[in-house]
């Protein structure tokens, strides 16, 4: 988890190849599918029963995006968290230029989507801004501190191969002492 642009869902499908294991993300269960997507949310018993479904059951998955505030029934299965951070700056550079690739002209000035784009940058932007109301770096703190299981930190920025390395050394624990009866 971690702000949107760092890389969750890129290091949890990498994860999930590693670890021979499916990779979800929670837009998947909070939006409806709807063409601009992004548009309609699911009602929480819905998007709780379609996380049920899909991916509860399995001995192991791996999750990325946040759920706090709606997916409280899912964390006594949670194992580890891996809490991705990231300058705002290079952040947003690398939103624009996803969204960019995402959706082209479409986001660009007249387009059709360029003021759904703005509403989320400046959406996505307000991460580090304490007085905000939605996702929030202040809200998902408190929600990990309340977390029994381990959160693992890492620098999004950092090359993928590098995080999937040290996040699976964290998930792992340290290596056995050698001199240990």
């Amino acid at each position: 988890m971690g702000a949107c642009g760092t890389g969750t869902s890129t290091l949890a499908r990498a994860l999930a190849s590693r670890l021979d294991s499916q990779a979800f993300d929670t837009d998947d269960f909070f939006w409806q599918p709807t063409d601009p997507p992004f548009r309609v949310r699911r009602p929480v018993p819905e998007r709780l029963r379609l996380m049920e479904a899909m991916f509860v059951p399995r001995p192991d998955w791996v999750l990325s995006g946040s759920f706090t505030g709606w997916g409280e029934p899912v964390v006594p299965r949670i194992t580890h968290v891996v809490f991705l951070t990231m300058a705002p700056g290079p952040r947003l550079a690398r939103l624009r230029a996803r969204e960019r690739r995402r959706w082209g002209a479409a986001i660009a000035p007249g387009g059709p989507m360029e003021a759904q784009h703005r509403g989320f940058l400046d959406w996505a932007m307000s991460y580090e801004d304490d007085t905000f109301t939605g996702r929030t770096r202040k809200a998902h703190e408190a929600w990990l501190a309340r977390l029994a299981c381990p959160v693992i930190r890492l620098d999004g920025g950092r090359p993928i191969a590098e995080l999937v390395e040290a996040a699976l050394a964290a998930i792992d624990g340290p290596a056995p002492d050698a001199d240990a009866d």
